[in-house]
């Protein structure tokens, strides 16, 4: 079984695993690599995963980046188009770091992009980051797109993300990488590992 093929198999059979024990249902981010992506029937088999897990499709969530929807436009589109139908989500990781057109961002079915921890780490002290960071939020916005703000490692950039409306923010400042078993335990004590809308609250990575 290809690796990449693994890991979403078995991100997805642990999100269910935590439903059945009870805990709070949580969403799952699983990136894909580009050799991933373009394999035949790629939607088929994320079908099949899912279904097998019995896992709600509304949880799973795949992160492209932005040089495959430019390498691979067609290919693209019709998996895009195709999963999402059936309540996949879609985001674009590390936005505004690869070759990339607005274009797709009107025309595909993207329900988030992802600002990466190069645009945060001086987004508190840099005006030119600053000015960025405001823009994509705005812009994202302005399409019904959320932003997902990674990397947030301070309280300064924290404060600097909830003023320009960021939707979701994740990183060192709410919690380090957690094995799956110490996951379930701070699902249980509904500890707080990102911060999303007006409330922090758990976001699995």
């Amino acid at each position: 079984m290809p690796i990449g093929e693994w890991v979403l198999g078995t991100a997805c059979a642990q999100n269910q695993a935590w439903r059945a024990a009870g805990l709070k249902p949580v969403s799952i981010a699983v990136n894909l690599s580009p050799r991933q992506f373009i394999q035949p029937d790629f939607s088929g088999t994320v079908r099949r995963l899912v279904t097998g897990s019995g896992l709600n499709t509304g949880c799973l969530e795949l992160e492209l980046t932005e040089n495959i929807m430019m390498q691979h436009a067609q290919t693209t589109t019709h998996a895009l188009q195709e999963l999402s139908a059936l309540g996949v989500r879609f985001s674009i990781d590390d936005f505004g770091t690869g070759y990339s057109s607005l274009n797709y961002l009107k025309r595909l079915p993207i329900h988030a992009i992802k600002i990466g921890p190069s645009f945060m780490r001086d987004v508190a002290t840099s005006a030119a980051d600053a000015a960025l960071v405001a823009a994509i939020v705005a812009l994202a916005h302005s399409i019904n797109i959320k932003v997902v703000a990674e990397g947030v490692e301070t309280k300064a950039q924290l404060v600097f993300l909830r003023a320009h409306r960021c939707d979701v923010m994740q990183g060192f400042y709410f919690s380090k990488a957690v094995p799956a078993a110490e996951f379930a335990e701070l699902l249980r004590e509904d500890r707080r590992l990102a911060f999303e809308g007006n409330e922090e609250k758990v976001k699995a990575k």
